[in-house]
């Protein structure tokens, strides 16, 4: 189990022959090995770090043996795996529903929050995965959104310019992954 301090960590899903497709992002507020907990060694979704910095690492074997001595642990991850399930629901949900501009709004508010930083890099090629787009379709939406004053871009670096209207251009998804986030925790 991973638990990011500084770093972040996208959730991706991949069908062959195509694309890998971002559903979460993993930040300081969460774990990247939660189905430990459920006793299964293994996760149904690939881990690709998005942010570097640092994480703590407790192995799976002394995990487990260290679960049933406290409740209050299995309690939060419990909790923690509910929200990594709505957002995997409402990430496919959008994916199918929302057009690129709210979406990538929606995902670059969600690097915001776990970058704990207003600028970060991220390709136009990698978010093109994340959102499950192609790239021209992240640089033409990252265009209308630097045209609006909310972002900056060039060459990877992105900085967050105005949080408030990123919040507004994002779909609705953003604030339901955070409301559930509150509701647990």
């Amino acid at each position: 189990m991973y638990f990011p301090l500084s770093a972040f960590i996208a959730l991706v899903t991949t069908l062959e022959g195509h694309q890998p497709l971002g559903m979460g992002l993993i930040g300081n507020e969460g774990m990247l090995g939660a189905t430990l907990a459920l006793g299964v060694a293994q996760a149904p979704i690939r881990a690709v770090v998005q942010g570097s910095g640092s994480a703590l690492r407790i192995s799976s074997v002394l995990f487990r043996q260290q679960l049933p001595r406290s409740p209050a642990l299995l309690r939060t991850l419990k909790r923690y795996l509910y929200v990594v399930m709505a957002q995997l629901s409402q990430s496919a949900a959008c994916a199918h529903f929302h057009e690129i501009e709210p979406r990538l709004a929606r995902w670059l508010l969600m690097t915001h929050d776990r970058a704990h930083a207003d600028h970060f890099h991220l390709t136009h090629e990698f978010l093109g995965d994340m959102l499950g787009v192609r790239r021209s379709g992240v640089s033409i939406a990252a265009a209308l959104l630097q045209d609006r004053g909310l972002i900056s871009y060039s060459r990877g670096e992105i900085s967050i310019l105005d949080r408030a209207g990123l919040e507004q251009t994002a779909c609705e998804c953003y604030a339901a992954l955070v409301a559930d986030y509150r509701a647990q925790f």
